[in-house]
């Protein structure tokens, strides 16, 4: 397992080097998932690595062909596709693109069913493809430099991981979550138990909370803690919150430091220190680091490196279904 997290949190702190060669062909099946329109866009804006072939949705995007999911899978050229359906659909699509040997982005959280996700992403590796899912705090700047702190030991041993990702549902955005049992834990609180398994790894125990605000049986406020052997993870997701991008965070302690990334993803980072580490001084210092303005163009950028045969994604299939049985714990909905 340390041997497995040190590759992860290694290559996590490189997800950008990306090399030269032909442009790879992408397509997209759906476009239901709220990030949709966002990777398309993220897609056709790195043009000297891919070339985005067509999408199969419900609506298109101009200049983008639109086929059926049969016509884009059965080009004989077409090396990836992102999946951005429906919940519902995602999981049982993405084993359709595997099945006709092509690369899959998936976005989160995956499947609603856990053995469905744990089939598809072994039925991947056995064939040695790559399912990179979209968890974009992944590629962030802060997050990058905070898997490296991790990994070079700058905050010691790590003793608790604090972080909430909340926001402020309209109507439409509770009826998307009252359709989930899981609830907003599940569709956004997925991304920072990625975070928090990239450090920490599997957890021991995970005891969840939920307390919704209304009886219209929605869970818009839930809290998960994820126990470890020397080490507590709490995740706060809450969708009744004013403030809640301004307020997003993620903060890590250890013996030796604390680093706080918050905003969460605006690359402003507060960095306390028992001694100096590489650049960073003993002490406590404040520091914006630079963030794309494309949130989701590193996960591409770092797919066609992967797809080229370059380097390995950092995380592979056991970390992945690790990740899915732990959000679904931590979402109340684990059977």
């Amino acid at each position: 397992m340390m041997k497995r997290r040190a590759f992860i949190l290694a290559c996590g702190s490189t997800a950008f080097a990306a090399g030269g060669g032909g442009r790879l062909k992408i397509g997209q099946i759906g476009t239901e998932h709220a990030h949709a329109s966002g990777k398309m866009a993220a897609m056709r804006s790195l043009t000297d690595l891919w070339e985005v072939v067509g999408v199969a949705g419900a609506k298109g995007y101009e200049g983008v062909p639109s086929l059926t999911d049969e016509k884009l899978l059965g080009m004989p050229d077409l090396n990836a596709v992102a999946v951005e359906t429906r919940i519902e659909d995602s999981c049982a699509t993405a084993l359709r693109c595997i099945e006709a040997g092509k690369h899959v982005h998936l976005d989160k959280p995956g499947a609603l069913k856990h053995e469905e996700f744990k089939t598809m992403r072994l039925e991947a590796e056995k064939r040695g493809l790559t399912v990179q899912m979209g968890y974009m705090l992944r590629y962030n700047p802060a997050f990058v430099l905070l898997f490296q702190a991790v990994r070079e030991g700058w905050l010691g041993e790590i003793t608790e991981i604090d972080a909430a990702m909340g926001k402020l549902g309209d109507a439409k955005q509770r009826g998307i979550l009252g359709a989930l049992p899981g609830g907003g834990l599940f569709e956004l609180g997925c991304h920072v138990i990625d975070a928090v398994m990239t450090i920490l790894g599997k957890p021991q125990a995970v005891t969840a909370f939920s307390t919704p605000t209304r009886d219209d049986g929605v869970k818009d406020n839930q809290m998960a803690v994820l126990q470890y052997g020397k080490a507590t993870a709490v995740v706060r997701v809450n969708h009744v919150d004013p403030f809640g991008g301004p307020r997003r965070r993620f903060n890590v302690t250890g013996t030796e430091g604390t680093f706080e990334i918050v905003p969460m993803e605006s690359g402003r980072v507060n960095l306390s220190l028992t001694k100096a580490r590489g650049s960073y001084k003993k002490g406590m210092q404040s520091f914006q680091l630079e963030v794309p303005k494309d949130r989701y163009a590193g996960e591409f950028t770092d797919l066609a490196a992967v797809v080229r045969g370059e380097k390995k994604l950092a995380w592979d299939a056991a970390h992945d279904i690790s990740v899915h049985e732990t959000v679904m714990r931590a979402a109340g909905v684990w059977q």
